[in-house]
Formats: C-alpha cells, structure tokens, sequence
C-alpha cells in the first residue's frame, strides 16, 4: 500500500497594503488640522480641527471631506484647541457615528470648546442677519448645539500611555505633550505592522504650569508641528518685555487687554500676573479682569487638576494650590452685564479676554472701546495666525474692522510670544534628537516659512528626510 503525503496548504493570508494618510488641513498653515489615515479595514482621521483666519481657509470648513464621514470609524482628538477639535460637531452632521478618542482632561475641555463655539456661531449668525454684514441671506451657523450634543456623546477617553484598540487592526498610544492640560502626541500602530506619530501641538519645556512632553520614541512616520519653526522663545527678554508694557499703561491710566485662548493661555496669563503681583510690579489696587465664560470654565478644570495633583503638572504649582493661579484680587465676568460693566469702570486695569487671535467672543467689544485710546495697550501673548486681528495688530494695522466698521488703531500694540505653548525650534530638535530616524517626516501645522525653516534645520541637525506636504496630498505609511 502506498501512503501519500497529504499536499502542502496555504494557510497565509494576504499581507496587508501600506496605510494611506491623506493630508487634510493643519498644512501650510496652523489651522484646520485633518489627517487621515487609510489602511485596508479601517479609516480614522487624527485630529478634527476648524480653520480660522484667512477667508479662503475659513470658507474650507463648509467644504465636506473626500471620504463619507460615515465610513470613517474613529477620530483621535490630541488636544482641545478648536484648529484641532473644532470641526468634530460638523463632520457628526454629515454623518460620523464612531469614537472619538482623547485624554480625560481633553474631553472635559473640549466640552467647553465646542459649546462655545457653536454659541459665538449662532450669535455671528445673528448679529450678520440683523445689520446685513453678511453677504450670505441668510447667514448660517456652521454647526448648532445638537450637533455638538451628539459629538459629545461619542467621546471615548483612554488611559494615557496605554495602547488602546480603536479600530480594526489599529492601536493607538498617547503621550503627554505638556501643551495644555490633557494635550497628547499620538502613535498609531497599524494593521500591517508600520507606525505613524503625530506630533500634535508640542509644549515648550518652560511650560509655568506643565511638566515638558514626553520624549518621541521613534515611529516609521512621523507629522510634526512646525508653528515656530522658524523662531526661537526668549524666555526672560519677553518677561521683562511684558512687565514693562503693564507698568507703563497702568502708570499713565491705561487699560491693558490682552486677547488670551481661553484654554491654557489665560492661566499662564494668570500665572505671570500672579508673580507680578507677589514682585510689586503689578499694584494690588489694579483690578484684573478675566472676561470669558469659556476661560472661567477651563481655569475650573485646572483648578480641580491642581487640587487633585495631575501627573501633568509641575509639582511646585500643586504645591502651591490655588495661589498659582490667582493673581488676587482678580474680578470675573460671566454675565454679559457684568462684561459690560468693566468698561463702565473705567482704568487704570487689566482685561484678560478671549479669543486669543481676536477672531472673535468679548474681546472685540474691549478692542472697539480701547483701541482708540493711546493710554491703552493690547498685549498679543501667542502666535497669531495670518487673516486674524491679532496679526493685523503685530503686523501694524492704523485700523481693525470689527462687527462691519473700522475702528482707528493708537492704543500701544506689543507682542510677546512667549507666552505661546508651543515649543520653538530649538525645542524641537531637542525632542526629536535621540529618536530612530523615521522614514519619513512631515512638517505640518506651520505657514510656509516657518515649515519650511523646520525641514531645513531637520536636515541639517539630524540628516533626516524631511518634507513640507502639499494640501490634499496622499502619501504612503511604509
């Protein structure tokens, strides 16, 4: 008898195709930042940002994406500001029904985020409709309340620094970025075994109030944040920079504003007023005013970090509990009539107001009543992306247009950069350096200057390849 060998089976299955990232928005400019990520089973778009600024950027947001929202399965959200979770309630209109993934601290923020910008939408809307500003009839709000009603209920926090599953055969890992509180960079290990990272916005390490971001740790691909690629923070010229802007408005019986993000500018503001104010510089008979419900929320939830020791904070701010974020006596408005009233009040003062780029919220009602006034100051405390007010004010606008007139501009105009939570480019490098070389690097979240400085330096200091996308842009994850 003849006993034949039973044949050879393939029990090998096909070996998945390279992910596709596609680059949505966040290029050649700091807003709107998109990523998608395309693999065989899964579509999952790294952060949901809006666009602001520039008109041609801002009319973006009502363009729909080049995949059905339906289809993508998860959206991972790095940190709360709007340029990166602003969109989520518009994509949830056109039909995204799958997690939205975020750090805890993220998801409490971003609730206030999204709440008040569709608020300031509808109140635009209004506003445009009743003094016919606008030349849409009529004018509509991106997105409304329900919309983010139903964004919220979608969110998923995990655990920072743990892998979690989000989507078939995608895990994903955050990291502390020391940006704002819950601000994370994200690694992404896909179905076919290759990494993507994506930077977020990276803190600089002399963050007041956050301990430095954790280091990178290496990735097949990588997207990294170019904001300041082409600048460099001085720490100490800035601080004595922005004393002497206070104490020489204060002395003539100015008023100084400064046009804060709601979400950890307005603390670090505090934070430094506060030290002003234990050095003498800043009087304690001058009244400090913070004029934004949205800001007032999020100092709430920096506060309750503060009171129960986050692992994101530096231990000399818990330490020093509430007192590190309270230059007293300071003064809040949450009411429209308790904003109304600091103008009535008179100076010499301090307002602390939101938005931070003037794009819109209170603080263009303190900007119309101050800005004519040589006495006054406004104070730009971040980056300033170009098409917002603020950036007209550091470039030298003799006016600003506001709610459909021009308002003269002679009040005092400094800018004081840093204060902004981004790291420079220096600090860049520093984090990045150490790290496996990716096979590609992706310079994203940065105008063109600046993007293309960063890739130069990159090249230069670490030899790596490094490249500035173009918008719509589709590269391999390999």
């Amino acid at each position: 008898m003849t006993v034949h060998e039973p044949l050879p089976t393939d029990t090998s299955q096909p070996r998945p195709r390279p992910a596709l990232l596609t680059f949505l928005g966040g290029v050649g400019t700091v807003t709107g930042s998109k990523f998608l990520v395309e693999s065989d089973h899964a579509r999952v778009l790294v952060d949901c940002g809006l666009f602001q600024g520039l008109a041609d950027l801002r009319r973006r947001n009502w363009r729909g994406l080049p995949c059905d929202a339906e289809d993508i399965e998860a959206v991972v959200v790095t940190h709360a500001h709007l340029d990166h979770c602003g969109y989520l309630p518009r994509l949830v209109r056109h039909g995204f029904r799958g997690r939205v993934v975020t750090t805890e601290h993220t998801a409490r923020l971003m609730e206030i985020v999204l709440r008040d910008s569709a608020k300031l939408q509808i109140e635009a809307a209004r506003h445009a409709n009743e003094h016919g500003w606008s030349k849409h009839r009529p004018a509509q709000p991106l997105y409304d309340e329900s919309d983010v009603d139903h964004a919220l209920e979608l969110i998923a926090p995990v655990p920072v620094g743990k892998p979690a599953d989000i989507a078939d055969g995608t895990t994903l890992t955050l990291h502390p970025a020391g940006h704002i509180l819950g601000s994370a960079w994200a690694r992404l290990t896909l179905e076919d075994g290759h990494t993507l990272a994506v930077s977020g916005d990276l803190g600089r390490p002399g963050h007041p109030l956050l301990r430095p971001a954790e280091p990178f740790l290496g990735a097949d691909v990588l997207l990294m944040e170019s904001t300041y690629g082409n600048r460099r923070h001085e720490e100490q010229a800035g601080r004595t920079h922005f004393a002497d802007v206070l104490t020489r408005t204060l002395a003539r019986g100015g008023t100084v504003v400064i046009p804060a993000f709601a979400l950890d500018r307005t603390e670090v503001v505090l934070h430094e007023l506060a030290e002003l104010r234990r050095e003498g510089r800043l009087p304690a008979g001058v009244p400090v005013y913070v004029d934004s419900p949205m800001a007032l929320a999020a100092l709430d939830v920096y506060r309750d970090a503060v009171r129960s020791g986050s692992p994101e904070l530096r231990p000399e701010v818990t330490a020093a509990g509430g007192a590190a974020l309270s230059p007293e006596p300071f003064l809040t408005a949450r009411s429209v009539q308790e904003s109304v009233d600091i103008g009535k009040a008179g100076g010499p003062a301090v307002i602390v107001s939101a938005s931070g780029m003037a794009t819109g919220g209170r603080v263009l009602h303190h900007l119309r009543r101050l800005l004519p006034d040589p006495r006054n100051a406004v104070v730009v405390v971040g980056f300033a992306a170009k098409g917002t007010r603020a950036r007209d004010l550091v470039d030298g606008a003799k006016a600003l247009k506001m709610f459909g007139e021009y308002v003269p501009v002679r009040a005092q105009v400094a800018d004081v950069p840093h204060f902004s939570a981004h790291a420079d480019a220096a600090q860049i490098i520093d984090w990045l350096r150490g790290a496996p070389a990716p096979h590609a690097t992706y310079l994203v979240h940065g105008e063109p200057d600046a993007a293309e400085a960063l890739r130069d330096r990159i090249d230069r200091t670490l030899g790596w390849t490094a490249v500035v996308p173009r918008s719509g842009e589709r590269v391999l994850v390999r």
